[in-house]
């Protein structure tokens, strides 16, 4: 829950009121993580490992398993939580490449479009993610934020992130797109005044 809660896209990308919502309580769907500590997190982690099995499993024996993100709860935010998802079928035992036809032809399948979308063939809608980076050696270099990498002159640089999305043949600039939902973040904490801050605690 740690590692979630300090995502270092919330502060650009999370607006105000779901930073609020996110938080510990009892009434709001999905933040059902108060008084979260090692038990839980160890619980969780094995949880987490039984599904992981099984999932891969299923899919060894012939089982089509898709993707898709239930964003907007404990952390989880739209258009991160979906390339976070990849990362854990990667961790499941999935090869990449699984995880790619996971998240495009047997989507396609599973919605009943694969003749629409769902792989690169002719007289099928034109949909990417457009990466100057291979994301089958890092699928965190689809984030709009890109991934952490050494270089060889031992610099650190910032790469990848998604540069284009191209949507039924039209080209969007993926970056310009994520500026513009920075600008409309930082209008909403400049209203309100905020503050990413984490929950207060009563000393």
């Amino acid at each position: 829950m740690h590692k979630a809660r300090r995502q270092e896209w919330h502060e650009d990308y999370t607006l105000p009121k779901l930073w609020a919502f996110y938080q510990p309580s009892k009434q709001a769907h999905g933040s059902f993580w108060f008084s979260w500590g090692t038990e839980q997190e160890t619980a969780w982690r094995e949880n987490y490992r039984l599904w992981m099995t099984f999932v891969n499993e299923y899919k060894n024996r012939g089982g089509r398993v898709t993707t898709g993100s239930d964003s907007g709860f404990i952390f989880q935010l739209y258009g991160f939580a979906y390339v976070r998802e990849l990362e854990l079928l990667r961790e499941a035992g999935f090869h990449p490449l699984e995880v790619i036809r996971s998240a495009t032809l047997y989507g396609a399948q599973a919605l009943g479009m694969e003749k629409e979308i769902g792989s690169v063939e002719i007289g099928k809608l034109a949909d990417f993610a457009i990466v100057d980076q291979n994301p089958l050696e890092n699928f965190q270099v689809l984030y709009g934020t890109g991934a952490i990498k050494l270089m060889e002159d031992n610099t650190v640089q910032r790469v990848g992130g998604v540069k284009y999305t191209v949507k039924d043949g039209i080209v969007y600039d993926a970056k310009k797109l994520l500026a513009d939902v920075k600008k409309i973040v930082d209008d909403e904490k400049a209203k309100a005044g905020f503050v990413l801050k984490q929950p207060g605690i009563e000393k």
